[in-house]
């Protein structure tokens, strides 16, 4: 639980330097906005102290001068893509977040639907969009894109796209997902800006891969493994080196298109702004580490978690081989193992002694709780009620939960919902738990000790169900799992 970022020195650093990038143009700047603005868990799990919704508030603090413009593939709207974090589909994700961006203060001004080709389900999200009031602009997929540069810089290229009408100075383009159409957009209103006049500026904000770390630093080796997917790699900026001789971090993909991006900004401006992809970029985070060990320590975690929910895919037919040799190569690369997430050998020791399912949990001062399968409880819900019992202070004898709270869901379960398995999951028993606390003062000091297993990493001998796993995420407890069925 130590602190190894500076969160309030990030806010200021970082609003003050996108100030200052807009200020190098027409006062007007389009900033593709990577990863996620709302909910940046991996970054709170790599820099610890890093909150969550920190770009957010970063942006809070330019509202009077950001708009937020939300772009969407329609291919990805046809296809239902869905959000792994959440489980929610793009098209859904768009209102979240403009919900959600509003409720902050921002000013969302439109949606775009990218690489249009004309999809049923993309006209029939527009039309929605529209009905709830929603400015909504299409753009369109350009043949050759991107490296048929005379015809995207064209009438028949970005021209095509709409023009998207802003007020603010700064755009901020964000997108529920990576492959949106972020940059494309970007562009098309460069062209667009231009042919009005107004000489509009770009720039880029890509948390990871931090620019001003060592290409081997853990933190960047991180987010290798979270991209592991998309087969990102870092490497060094050869652009950057070339016209500063400094050496500094960036991604295969944004190396690999600069050239691209170099001549679309002299086919529009007439000269290139940038030298690198580096130069492109506006991201403070490198700046604001204020403890590099913590930070190291939670990114060879992360890189642990990365492999068993990679593990974890494979079993379930969603993931290649690959993507499991990619994050094996990065944990032999950082000389660690899944022996070095301590929970693992607890949860595993435990299940081999009892014969059957069962979990771990490290408490906030380093302690490690487990909890096996009983007739009444599966192992995380042991593990749960264990671990809450232990930050109460409560011997493991005494009983939190009556029978009278437990044996009424279990015959709910089995008689009338149909389920053969009668033991408690984890939602289950602290619904138990909240019903005892109603006469017990021991379950209401139980029950009061769930804010501190924020943060709390856990690992479980077998596959859990779908159930307890979004319990361990809604109490923002870190779990893995081992790849393995209980029953075939």
């Amino acid at each position: 639980m130590k602190i190894g970022f500076d969160n309030n020195k990030y806010l200021a650093m970082q609003s003050a330097h996108i100030r200052e990038r807009i200020s190098k143009f027409d006062n007007k700047l389009y900033l593709e906005f990577g990863g996620k603005i709302l909910d940046d868990y991996h970054a709170s799990r790599v820099l610890p102290g890093f909150a969550p919704d920190s770009k957010l508030r970063m942006l809070k603090e330019l509202s009077d001068q950001a708009e937020v413009v939300i772009v969407i593939s329609a291919g990805d709207i046809e296809k239902n893509k869905i959000r792994g974090d959440l489980g929610i589909t793009y098209d859904t994700d768009v209102l979240r977040l403009r919900d959600a961006y509003i409720s902050y203060g921002l000013y969302v001004g439109s949606v775009v639907i990218t690489q249009y080709a004309g999809q049923a389900a993309a006209d029939l999200f527009k039309t929605r969009l529209e009905r709830l009031g929603i400015k909504v602009y299409t753009h369109y997929l350009i043949p050759g894109y991107p490296t048929n540069v005379p015809l995207i810089v064209s009438d028949e290229g970005y021209g095509k796209n709409d023009y998207i009408e802003t007020t603010r100075p700064l755009v901020v383009v964000t997108a529920p997902g990576p492959g949106s159409g972020k940059m494309a957009t970007c562009l098309s209103q460069l062209y667009h800006e231009h042919k009005r006049g107004i000489m509009a500026g770009y720039a880029k904000f890509e948390t990871f891969p931090i620019w001003n770390l060592p290409l081997k630093h853990p933190v960047n080796l991180a987010y290798e493994a979270a991209t592991a997917d998309l087969n990102d790699v870092n490497m060094i900026d050869p652009f950057h080196l070339e016209a500063y001789g400094e050496t500094t971090v960036n991604y295969n993909r944004d190396v690999e298109i600069f050239p691209v991006l170099r001549a679309t900004f002299e086919r529009i401006y007439g000269e290139n702004p940038y030298k690198s992809p580096t130069d492109m970029g506006v991201n403070m985070v490198g700046n604001c580490i204020c403890d590099d060990e913590v930070c190291k320590e939670a990114s060879k975690q992360e890189i642990i978690r990365r492999y068993y929910d990679s593990l974890r895919r494979r079993l379930y037919g969603i993931c290649t081989d690959n993507e499991v040799f990619k994050i094996e190569m990065l944990m032999n690369q950082i000389g660690i193992t899944v022996h070095d997430r301590s929970v693992v050998d607890a949860a595993l020791k435990r299940a081999e002694e009892s014969g059957a399912p069962a979990a771990a949990l490290e408490l906030p001062d380093g302690q490690i709780v487990t909890g096996g399968t009983s007739h009444l409880l599966g192992a995380s819900a042991a593990l749960l009620l264990n671990a809450l019992k232990e930050l109460a202070g409560i011997e493991h004898e005494r009983k939190v939960i009556s029978p009278e709270a437990i044996e009424p869901i279990q015959k709910l379960k089995v008689n009338y919902l149909g389920s053969k398995n009668p033991r408690l999951h984890t939602d289950e028993v602290l619904i138990a738990l909240s019903v005892s606390a109603a006469t017990d003062p021991y379950a209401q000091k139980t029950l009061d000790q769930i804010p501190k297993l924020k943060g709390c990493q856990a690992h479980t001998s077998v596959m859990v169900s779908s159930v307890d796993m979004m319990q361990f995420k809604k109490l923002s407890i870190q779990a893995t799992f081992e790849a393995t069925f209980e029953k075939k």
